[in-house]
C-alpha cells in the first residue's frame, strides 16, 4: 500500500481515537488543567502524532499507549473528585501571595513566583495597583484569584437594597436561519407565534439569522441581510 494512503489511514485512526478519548475524559478548559493533566495531554498528543506519521511505529502498541494514558487521566480525575486529601497531593492547594494588602515574600520564593508575574496577573484581573488588592491566591492551575479592598468593590443593587427581577438564560428560537422547534416546545410556543412576532416587525421568518427569547418575554432578532437588530 502507498505510504501516503497508510499515513492518511493511521492519521484518521489517531484522530478518531483522540476524539473518543477526549470525550471520555470530559470537558475542561486548558486554563483549568492541573500540571499533571497538561503533561498527560501533551503525551497523548505526542503518541497520536507519532502513530500518524512514524511508519516504523506499530499501530496497535500506539493505540494501547493512548488508551493507557487516557484511562490514567480518567482514574486520576475520579480519585481527585472523591478524595480531597489525594486531590491536595496531586493537584496542590491555593497559595496566598497577598494577605491584608501585604505581599507574602516567603510564599513567592517557595513557588518560584516573581513580583513581575504577580503584577502581570493582577493587571489581567483589572488590578493595576498592588495597593488595591486585599487578598490574592495563586491557584493550583497557575491562575490568580484576587479580592479587592472593600472600598474599591463596585456597588451592587443588593448593597443599596434595590429589588431586581429574575434573569435566567435566554432560549434560542432561530439559529443560523433554522428554527429550533424543540426550544419552542420547551417554552410552550409555536412556529406560528414566532412568525407572527417577526411579521409584526416587518420581516419574514426566512429573513431571520438568529432569534432568542429572554426570561422577561423579550424577543431578540438578528437578520440575514443587514444583520439589523430588532
Amino acid at each position: 500500500m502507498p505510504q501516503g494512503i497508510v499515513v492518511i489511514l493511521r492519521s484518521s485512526l489517531a484522530f478518531l481515537s483522540l476524539l473518543i478519548m477526549t470525550r471520555a475524559m470530559g470537558k475542561k478548559l486548558i486554563a483549568h488543567l492541573s500540571f499533571l493533566e497538561y503533561a498527560a495531554g501533551i503525551t497523548i498528543g505526542s503518541i497520536a502524532a507519532s502513530m500518524s506519521v512514524d511508519l516504523s511505529v506499530e499501530t496497535m502498541p500506539s493505540l494501547i499507549g493512548l488508551l493507557t494514558w487516557s484511562l490514567w487521566v480518567i482514574v486520576m480525575g475520579l480519585v481527585t473528585r472523591y478524595s480531597r486529601p489525594l486531590r491536595r497531593i496531586i493537584d496542590g492547594e491555593p497559595t496566598v501571595v497577598i494577605q491584608n494588602g501585604r505581599i507574602l515574600k516567603e510564599n513567592l520564593r517557595r513557588l518560584n513566583y516573581h513580583v513581575d508575574d504577580l503584577r502581570m496577573q493582577l493587571r489581567q484581573m483589572a488590578v493595576f495597583c498592588l495597593s488595591d488588592a486585599e487578598f490574592a491566591l495563586l491557584e493550583p492551575n497557575g491562575s490568580l484569584s484576587v479580592l479587592k479592598k472593600s472600598q474599591l468593590l463596585p456597588l451592587t443593587p443588593a448593597d443599596m437594597q434595590i429589588p431586581t427581577d429574575y434573569k435566567g438564560l435566554p432560549v434560542e428560537l432561530v439559529v443560523e436561519g433554522r428554527t429550533v422547534d424543540r426550544n419552542l416546545k420547551k417554552v410552550r410556543l409555536t412556529r406560528q407565534w414566532l412568525e407572527k412576532q417577526i411579521s409584526g416587525r416587518g420581516h419574514r421568518l426566512e429573513d431571520v439569522y438568529y432569534a432568542e427569547l429572554d426570561t422577561n418575554g423579550n424577543l431578540y432578532v438578528d437578520l440575514y441581510e443587514s444583520r439589523g437588530r430588532s
